[in-house]
């Protein structure tokens, strides 16, 4: 619960932020640049805020002239970063036909990167780690990373915090070489980054503590029913029989 709590007001939306999305100025077009300079803001202090993106995108469907392709490629980048939440699907729902761009000095980068996105959202979502490295450093997405994600602070680092949210509840133990090419990191530096994890390495294991999802323990559930209650059921369930068999 408190983790949904956080995604849907962040601890570090500030006031004026909150009083836009909360009311109904959220769809006035006039407060666009307002919420898009806080979208920056995100993007170069690592903090996130889906309400608040999906506000932009929301605005750019009703007035089409305010559409930013790059603002919109900037609310996905950041969406990725936010799974196991639906963000990203969120905000690939709002963009429907974008607009044509006209007299533009370039061309609008969105068709272009918006299949790789999606397929990056995809890798992340089915757990394809070095799937998703191998695509997102591969040339296709060179101007991804060149124009975008390099602007975008932790980026990086906030999709291996993806991966831990993954890999805390369904390992005990995992390999440090298989850690390894999650994380996209080296192998000599899996132990540094599990340390702040509280995680510990023992030879080649990665060795992940016990938690509520990793750590099962059998039960045992005792019922205590009263004999008056048993002969209700047996008298049921021999009348029913009688029936079926009339």
């Amino acid at each position: 619960m408190a983790a949904t709590a956080e995604w849907e007001t962040p601890s570090t939306r500030p006031d004026e932020i909150e009083n836009l999305v909360s009311g109904v100025d959220r769809y006035n077009p006039s407060n666009v640049s307002i919420l898009e300079d806080y979208l920056y803001h995100q993007t170069r202090s690592n903090e996130y805020d889906c309400f608040a993106n999906l506000a932009i995108l929301k605005l750019y469907q009703f007035n089409p002239q305010l559409y930013n392709p790059d603002v919109v490629v900037n609310v996905l980048v950041k969406a990725l970063t936010a799974i196991p939440f639906p963000d990203f699907n969120l905000c690939f729902a709002l963009l429907g036909e974008r607009p044509t761009l006209n007299n533009q000095d370039e061309p609008d980068p969105v068709p272009t990167l918006l299949p790789l996105l999606t397929t990056l959202h995809s890798h992340l979502l089915q757990c394809r780690y070095p799937k998703f490295w191998a695509l997102f450093k591969s040339s296709e997405c060179e101007s991804l990373r060149d124009n975008y994600t390099v602007e975008c602070a932790g980026f990086e680092d906030s999709i291996r915090e993806v991966v831990i949210k993954s890999v805390r509840p369904a390992f005990k133990k995992i390999s440090v070489e298989r850690l390894s090419t999650y994380l996209d990191l080296p192998a000599a530096e899996v132990a540094t980054y599990v340390e702040k994890l509280d995680w510990k390495v023992e030879g080649q294991d990665v060795i992940i503590p016990p938690n509520q999802e990793n750590h099962i323990e059998a039960t045992v559930v005792r019922e205590n029913v009263q004999f008056s209650q048993l002969s209700k059921i047996i008298g049921h369930a021999a009348k029913t029989s009688a029936i079926a068999t009339a």
